[in-house]
């Protein structure tokens, strides 16, 4: 676990419900983690798990139901629409999609779509702007030929690459990554991991959330292994993928290198609850 003082995401006893009344649902139980500058934290479950509703509520997107959440040094749990509103322009945490089609206009080029965060936040003029996006461009390892075309016109790999430029391009503080890779074949797979890699810069914090444990191990320097909206195991993810300790976590190490919400049958599900019930004694 990294220092406190340098953490720019803390998560505290999270928890989230859905619903009311008869209806209510637990989703996330006393969930806590942080992420420290310059690094990169997975977190690793199947679908159902509770990974996005994390992502979600770290960005205000769903309602935390307790607990605390603090990203560069604000606590943000007890924000108004109005702070939301203007802590998102202010580009400290960005958010990068499973499809990048959800966060890209598609009736904006590629150029503009990368602009737009550093127009709304304003302060820069348009020459400042224009070099930002070439050398944003520049880092994510697109053709300036793109810059022109509209979503709608890349390739899957592609628009990727322009939806981390846009994330990228305020200099946040935190970056998070929901199933950034999934939608993609494996060479595409490959080569955005390699990027994320190389883009990796010591003060900024990266939250990277998947259900594939080849892609979280590929380049996170801890893990948290999520199972029913509960964190069961956190650990370096060398030593989750070498030396497992919860039954969950040496289920997920022994579906790789992909883990699929169908891979694991009803039989293993009935064995694991044992586990778990007795883990829990």
């Amino acid at each position: 676990m990294s220092e406190a003082s340098s953490a720019i995401l803390q998560v505290d006893g999270l928890g989230v419900y859905f619903g009311t009344g008869r209806s209510r649902k637990q989703v996330l139980t006393d969930v806590t983690f942080e992420v420290a500058a310059g690094e990169v934290v997975g977190v690793i479950g199947e679908t159902g798990s509770g990974k996005s509703t994390i992502a979600r509520t770290v960005l205000g997107l769903v309602r935390a139901s307790g607990g605390r959440i603090s990203i560069d040094g604000k606590e943000v749990t007890t924000f108004s629409g109005s702070q939301w509103q203007t802590f998102r322009r202010s580009g400290v945490a960005q958010y990068v999609f499973q499809d990048p089609m959800r966060s890209l206009d598609p009736d904006l080029s590629v150029r503009a779509s990368i602009a737009e965060p550093l127009l709304v936040q304003g302060g820069r003029s348009r020459a400042e702007v224009k070099d930002a996006v070439l050398a944003q461009f520049d880092a994510v390892k697109l053709d300036a030929t793109l810059l022109d075309r509209f979503p709608g016109e890349l390739s899957g790999g592609q628009r990727q690459r322009v939806a981390i430029a846009r994330a990228l391009i305020t200099s946040p503080r935190l970056l998070i990554l929901d199933e950034p890779v999934s939608a993609l074949d494996s060479a595409n797979r490959v080569k955005i991991l390699d990027l994320l890699g190389e883009l990796r810069r010591d003060d900024v914090a990266m939250l990277f959330i998947s259900h594939d444990l080849g892609s979280v191990a590929g380049i996170t320097d801890r893990t948290v292994v999520l199972y029913r909206g509960q964190i069961v195991e956190q650990a370096p993810t060398r030593q989750i993928i070498t030396a497992p300790r919860h039954p969950y976590a040496r289920l997920l190490v022994g579906s790789a290198p992909t883990l699929r919400s169908g891979s694991i049958d009803r039989e293993q599900r009935e064995l694991l609850r044992g586990q778990l019930v007795e883990t829990a004694v």
